[in-house]
């Protein structure tokens, strides 16, 4: 993959008439990692929206290239579709082929789940599918909102090797999680250390 970056400029943030957090720079180029820490309610899942683009950024800049793939705690597959057509559907209109799918069905353990109905799947199987989404769309940037959560340590380790074959091939992954990763972010961003105002 070519052409992915991802620069934060003076992010600021404000949800429900309240500012989450101000003044966030950070940049990453091809291959580049960061990991979003922080309390429940410190911003983590809104900077990753307004790094997708889904939420404006009430001051500052975002600049992004290379596309975007998001996954937080929505499924966003047709849960009466069989999982690989579900995850076909999201791969159509990222432009990515059949190959995607089937290599990602593999990166998180789902070929034999492949004609499952997705409403049949598990929780841990449910996270894993959106992962899948996520790495069958050949976007560049990663943006992944509490990756670990229902998963199992082997899954927990299918994760940490999509996302070092990401960062390998170029991608750029920026997480948020209140838990240990197994993933390679060089780059943390304590969310608590941008706090506008005092609570």
């Amino acid at each position: 993959m070519t052409g992915a970056a991802l620069r934060l400029t003076d992010v600021a943030c404000l949800r429900g008439g309240r500012m989450l957090f101000a003044g966030v720079n950070l940049t990453l180029e091809p291959g580049g990692g960061a990991l979003l820490t922080g309390p429940n309610g410190v911003g983590k899942s809104s900077l990753l929206r307004v790094c997708a683009g889904l939420l404006p950024a009430f001051a500052g800049t975002v600049a992004c290239s290379g596309g975007v793939a998001m996954t937080d705690e929505r499924l966003a597959l047709d849960g009466e579709l069989p999982l690989r057509d579900a995850l076909s559907f999201w791969a159509k209109l990222d432009r990515a082929g059949q190959e995607a799918v089937d290599a990602a069905l593999a990166a998180m353990a789902l070929k034999g789940l492949a004609q499952v109905p997705v409403r049949m799947l598990s929780t841990g199987q449910r996270k894993r599918a959106m992962l899948a989404r996520v790495i069958a769309s050949g976007a560049g940037v990663w943006l992944l909102d509490e990756p670990g959560n229902g998963l199992d340590m082997a899954s927990l380790d299918l994760l940490g090797r999509a996302v070092a074959g990401h960062l390998a091939a170029g991608g750029i992954v920026v997480a948020a999680s209140h838990q240990p990763l197994p993933i390679d972010a060089p780059v943390t961003v304590a969310l608590s250390d941008y706090q506008a105002e005092a609570a």
